[in-house]
């Protein structure tokens, strides 16, 4: 048995550890139990039958919860299992809410709590109305695009009126607008969400910018400026022949930036104050938006077609029905298949905490230099993984999903003491699978290889 998304094991009692039973409870529903190490072996409790007696009114008191308490025994030791369950309210310990990913318990804190606590009360932040917004702030010239770019898949919007076709798209509830429609079909959505815009510049390096552009407008006006100042502005389009014949060819996959402007825009967080920003660099281009993963999706399983789960529901539908984008879960792999097709090597895509970035990169690479090395790096990998510790592999997962995880947050979660997860850092560094970017107080970790 081990820790887990739906399992922690305590040693003993604190009133403190109420903040796991909160966690299950937000969460998928969990076990805590007490007695056991963290390695999962029963040490048993003194103290059981008394705990077994406050425990049910101490929770209940301080969470509003009762989850069910029992004493089992093994080998003659007792132990302690409190079976949560999943709550449809958010539960609270001391003002604070907790949620499990993984085997963290980690507490919810702005744009994050916000979002937890409006779905937990069965709406998202793009259903809220805009209690001010008027019809006559809707921008007809987009709404009349949308009925050109739509005809396939909705076959009825030729002859709709634009009020008419937000209410089937479900952007308007009673006679108010709600924020999709507003940042979807608006002519100056900044007016009510200054946040939802593009940011664009050109880099020399991490520290000097040449130029830079802000792009506004609604979303479909966003999306179609970005691509025209990248193409015409940012990006260089070497220039060939074939035959008699001069081809231009964009530096990046046309397609490739198209889809990675999108799912910035339909996947981003609009509860965050910063914008989605495009850095163009001499070597790379990065495509940046506010918004985590999205359930149990992994960085690898965007790789492969996988289950789409958008943040912004009507905002996807809305661009789905307007041809704009195709099959939800293969816009990464379409992303991978136009670099690859042109030439270019994979692209790279990071989460790192609530920033999700897609990396094109230009340098090409030598297909049979390409075939060997990873031939010998996959043996050198598996030749270190085998070498690491169970704990040290640990120490891997838990910053591959959160790389801002402090010494003090690794200490916690795996439940050893701080000078220990030092010890273990400090030999993934030596070992070449593990370095610090930055200090301890603004820094990053950064995972040189997969731990599995």
């Amino acid at each position: 048995m081990h820790e887990n998304q739906n399992t922690e094991f305590k040693s003993s009692w604190r009133e403190e550890y109420i903040r796991y039973i909160s966690a299950f409870s937000n969460s998928e529903g969990g076990f805590l139990y007490l007695g056991v190490n963290d390695e999962g072996e029963v040490i048993g409790l003194d103290n059981a039958e008394k705990l077994l007696e406050t425990l049910p009114n101490l929770i209940n008191q301080k969470t509003g919860i009762l989850p069910v308490v029992k004493i089992r025994d093994e080998g003659g030791k007792r132990y302690i299992v409190l079976t949560v369950h999943p709550s449809i309210v958010p539960i609270s310990y001391h003002g604070h809410y907790y949620i499990r990913s993984g085997s963290v318990t980690t507490e919810l804190q702005g744009p994050q709590l916000s979002e937890f606590l409006l779905k937990k009360h069965g709406v998202t932040w793009e259903e809220i109305e805009v209690d001010d917004f008027t019809e006559e702030e809707l921008d007809l010239e987009t709404i009349e695009r949308f009925k050109i770019l739509a005809r396939d898949r909705l076959p009825y919007v030729k002859e709709e009126k634009s009020k008419m076709i937000l209410q089937k798209l479900n952007l308007i509830k009673g006679d108010k607008y709600k924020r999709a429609a507003v940042l979807l079909f608006a002519k100056n959505p900044q007016k009510y969400f200054l946040q939802a815009r593009f940011r664009i510049g050109k880099f020399l390096n991490e520290a000097e910018i040449l130029t830079s552009d802000i792009v506004e407008g609604n979303l479909f006006r966003q999306v179609d400026l970005s691509l025209d100042i990248l193409r015409t502005k940012y990006l260089l389009s070497p220039i060939s022949y074939e035959g008699i014949y001069r081809r231009e060819k964009l530096e990046y996959p046309y397609e490739a930036l198209r889809e990675a402007v999108l799912n910035a825009v339909i996947h981003r967080d609009y509860m965050i104050t910063s914008n989605i920003q495009i850095r163009v660099y001499p070597d790379k281009l990065e495509i940046m938006n506010d918004g985590k993963l999205p359930g149990e999706i992994t960085v690898e399983d965007l790789k492969n077609v996988h289950n789409s789960i958008p943040r912004n529901f009507l905002i996807a539908d809305t661009f789905y029905k307007s041809g704009q984008i195709e099959n939800w879960g293969r816009g990464t792999i379409r992303i991978i298949k136009e670099c690859v097709d042109n030439g270019l090597p994979q692209p790279l895509f990071y989460v790192n905490k609530h920033l999700f970035t897609v990396r094109l990169l230009l340098n090409r690479t030598d297909k049979v230099t390409d075939k060997v090395t990873g031939k010998v790096t996959d043996k050198v990998t598996d030749k270190v993984t085998d070498s690491l510790s169970e704990k040290q592999k640990k120490i891997m997962s838990l910053l591959r999903e959160n790389n801002r995880m402090t010494l003090s947050d690794l200490s916690e979660a795996l439940g050893i003491s701080r000078r220990k997860i030092v010890d273990h850092t400090n030999k993934l560094k030596e070992k070449g699978v593990l370095m610090r970017v930055g200090n301890n107080k603004s820094g990053y970790w950064q995972v040189i290889m997969s731990s599995e």
